[in-house]
């Protein structure tokens, strides 16, 4: 009897110290927890929180806590890629509209000072004068347009539209400018109508910016296309070129805002950088997808899918 009570003793002394022992490493491991917390917050580190336990609870915990983290860190790296996005884009608008704001400038002073310059003078001054304030409007217009779209103030209804009527139209309103500069053109366009789901003024909008953007950035090439196919399920739209492309590390950035093209293929060119971003956005809206591929002097093509609908 003595020893069976003997036993029960000493099985109740090691449970007590086994869980005086557990419950001094779960408060050490909450402390650390807590401290850990705060350099994180403190020092906006990268690192996860680990510690070696058998404790369940203190592990499902664990793996909450480093989530939370994890979400925590990419919302930081996102906060910081964000501002600096903007940061160009400021410098950069600032740029673009104090170039035409100083020759406006500029112009009018000259007319100003010389009340009786040559009329002729006169007429292609203010014809100057003309072009640099739709320029302004443009960018600014721009601007806007890419404001609405990312804050969901711009309605885009979907409906079936006729894909291949669209592209046609929007080529042949290049013609002149592609007989003038004497590049051979490449149209792949199927005869009877493909539909998709789309928004015809959305479209257009995208057919304009990548066929302008490869005649300005790609006529060293001599070459423009504009192809058009479909599967089952999806119909594609591609606009190439065989100019000076794009490198690999710097495709994955042609639809950041403000990246404008110049830094990639041409320094002679600039623009706002907003095109090729409001472009996405559209595609994106139209429940398409967008992309790019480029080898320089071989093909670079841009082209996005929308979703195919039958007759």
């Amino acid at each position: 009897m003595i020893t069976v009570l003997s036993c029960i003793i000493i099985v109740l002394l090691i449970c007590i110290i086994y869980q005086y022992q557990s419950n001094n490493g779960r408060k050490k491991s909450l402390t650390y927890i807590a401290e850990k917390l705060k350099q994180i917050k403190a020092s906006q580190s990268s690192e996860r929180i680990l510690i070696v336990t058998d404790d369940k609870q203190l592990i499902e915990m664990l793996d909450y806590l480093n989530q939370i983290v994890d979400g925590y860190q990419e919302n930081v790296r996102h906060y910081k890629k964000m501002k600096a996005s903007m940061k160009r884009m400021l410098a950069n608008v600032s740029h673009d509209l104090k170039t035409p704001l100083t020759v406006i400038s500029g112009y009018m002073e000259m007319l100003q000072n010389q009340p009786k310059i040559d009329e002729q003078e006169r007429v292609r001054l203010l014809k100057q004068v003309h072009s640099k304030t739709l320029e302004l409007i443009t960018l600014l217009n721009t601007f806007f347009d890419l404001t609405k779209l990312e804050s969901g103030d711009t309605d885009i209804p979907l409906e079936k539209v006729n894909l291949t009527e669209i592209c046609k139209n929007n080529i042949l309103l290049f013609y002149e400018w592609i007989q003038n500069k004497g590049l051979e053109v490449v149209i792949e366009i199927p005869e009877k109508p493909v539909f998709a789901l789309g928004n015809e003024e959305a479209i257009n909008r995208v057919l304009y910016n990548l066929i302008s953007n490869g005649l300005r950035y790609g006529a060293d090439g001599k070459m423009i296309s504009l192809k058009m196919f479909y599967d089952e399920t999806r119909v594609y739209v591609e606009v190439s070129d065989k100019g000076k492309g794009i490198n690999e590390t710097e495709q994955e950035r042609v639809f950041e805002r403000m990246y404008t093209l110049e830094e990639s293929r041409n320094k002679a060119f600039q623009g706002s950088g907003l095109g090729l971003t409001i472009t996405k956005r559209l595609v994106e809206e139209m429940q398409g997808d967008i992309s790019i591929q480029s080898i320089p002097f071989e093909k670079t093509s841009f082209a996005f899918s929308l979703k195919r609908l039958n007759k």
